[in-house]
């Protein structure tokens, strides 16, 4: 995290593209306003979009906007969330979502440093420094064909990778901080036809450890849902334990890998129970039930053949 830090320092004095990293909840928004606020840039706007929420038919006029009358819809004119950076940051979240279409157009605005609203015969020219976020691997991708490697080595400047909050030294101070902000907000409910208001003593350092000793795969996201639900019910005599457990009480897919791995140690094909659990888990596909039991698709079909007949002949296993 000392490394992530001083990466953060040195690219935010920057008007470097910087290309944030890591799992989902890990804090890249967080780290991505960072940037902006410690650049010269700071009182430009802030404009972050996700990447694939954007509609495959409004692709072009999200990213460089339009003119009114342009297409049906369009009452006024628009300009794009480009544009609405003008002078400041544009944050493209999720960048490994975007779909190839807005990866062309984005490379284009990139190397012209403008854009062009639909309806529009002449280009815009626009100022921006742009951050983009992702939790997945984007060599991986361009080597299956979903990301463009002229766009992914644009991209790929100056590369931060955000840890996860279970990496982090500053956990305890992570925990605090979301903990007093969640007491300084509107955090109240109604039960009964009265209104109880969110507990506001501050964590114990018993509380802190039983955060700490826990996984958090959702990171920091998980943490501000969990700490949020505890200050809610802690007036109604629930404790952090009941809720950790609950939050953290294994799922049926956890079982099935818990299960898996265990059999997998047995070095033997799982029985017809745990083929059946994957099976429907997978709806049905044997190739990918299969894989996730570490078996080879023939060794599952021969397990399939020698159980069903002799048991309960289940012929949506056969098929």
């Amino acid at each position: 995290m000392e490394k992530t830090e001083k990466l953060l320092k040195i690219a935010a004095a920057s008007n470097i593209p910087v290309l944030l990293q890591g799992e989902s909840g890990a804090g890249k928004e967080v780290a991505a306003r960072r940037l902006h606020q410690g650049s010269v840039r700071h009182s430009k706007p802030f404009i972050a979009i996700n990447c694939g929420a954007i509609p495959s038919g409004l692709i072009e006029s999200t990213l460089e906007g339009s003119h009114k009358g342009a297409f049906t819809g369009a009452s006024a004119a628009q300009p794009g969330v480009v544009r609405a950076a003008e002078g400041g940051t544009l944050f493209l979240d999720e960048i490994g979502e975007m779909p190839l279409e807005m990866q062309r157009r984005l490379l284009r605005i990139l190397q012209e440093r403008s854009v062009l609203p639909v309806g529009a015969t002449e280009s815009i020219h626009v100022d921006f420094r742009l951050i983009c976020a992702t939790n997945r691997d984007l060599k991986t991708e361009v080597a299956l064909g979903h990301f463009r490697e002229d766009l992914f080595f644009r991209l790929n400047t100056f590369p931060i990778t955000i840890p996860p909050l279970r990496k982090r030294y500053d956990f305890e101070e992570i925990a605090i901080s979301i903990w007093e902000e969640l007491q300084s907000g509107d955090l109240q409910a109604d039960v009964g036809g009265q209104t109880h208001r969110g507990q506001s003593s501050p964590l114990t350092p018993e509380e802190l450890q039983a955060l700490k000793n826990r996984p958090w795969p959702g990171n920091i996201r998980q943490l501000k849902n969990v700490l949020q639900r505890y200050a809610l019910l802690k007036p109604f005599g629930y404790t952090l334990a009941s809720i950790l457990d609950e939050e953290f009480e294994p799922t049926p897919t956890d079982m099935l890998k818990e299960t898996t791995t265990r059999y997998q140690a047995r070095s033997h094909a799982p029985d017809i129970e745990i083929i059946e659990n994957a099976i429907t888990k997978f709806n049905g596909n044997k190739t990918q039930a299969a894989h996730s039991l570490g078996i080879s698709r023939g060794c599952l079909c021969y397990q399939i053949k020698k159980a069903c007949p002799k048991t309960r002949g289940h012929a949506e296993l056969q098929s």
